[in-house]
């Protein structure tokens, strides 16, 4: 469910008629993407599953206010989990970045481990020091694949925004993980 297709808006028609079979099926696609964005950004399972709960309420309640999305159901949800989270950062300055399991590789050696935990550490330091925005685009454009409308329309930005965004994060992370003192 990517793009816009016909399923997806005949799914968003049920879903506005509170189908619940419709409703479901949405929770069922989105949720487990959703807690991995939120979880990654904010290191809590907890605020995770919070923010999934919450994004689905916002979602309820939209709808049932007749303001719910008429197209691109993925962006929306991305757009209510991002500004719970943007929420969340202003709250609480000390939220940790969490690394999906798929940027730790199998190591040969207990050095090799030892190198890829500290890499993942400086990683995690420089991604934690990255604006909100920033570590949202590269979380979604990175981790969970996201071109950059969904990007877009998630963050209510231009595209072009987005890639400026995009760019300006990476440029600071390589500036950051160039840093001898990022562990400290």
């Amino acid at each position: 469910m990517d793009n816009c297709t016909d399923l997806e808006a005949q799914l968003l028609v049920r879903c506005r008629s509170f189908d619940l079979q419709a409703l479901a099926e949405v929770y069922d696609s989105y949720s487990p993407a959703l807690y991995r964005y939120a979880y990654r950004l904010l290191g809590d399972a907890g605020l995770a599953e919070e923010c999934v709960a919450e994004t689905f309420r916002r979602l309820l309640q939209s709808l049932r206010d007749q303001r719910g999305p008429k197209s691109y159901l993925r962006a929306y949800l991305y757009r209510i989990a991002h500004n719970w989270i943007t929420d969340t950062y202003r709250r609480k300055k000390t939220l940790q970045v969490e690394l999906p399991e798929s940027f730790v590789d199998i190591v040969d050696s207990p050095e090799q481990l030892v190198d890829q935990r500290i890499c993942q550490e400086r990683l995690r330091r420089a991604l934690g020091r990255l604006t909100p925005d920033q570590r949202q685009v590269i979380v979604l454009k990175f981790v969970e694949d996201c071109d950059n409308e969904t990007i877009a329309a998630a963050l209510n930005k231009p595209v072009g925004a987005v890639k400026s965004l995009q760019h300006r994060a990476l440029r600071s992370l390589k500036r950051l993980l160039d840093e001898k003192d990022l562990l400290r």
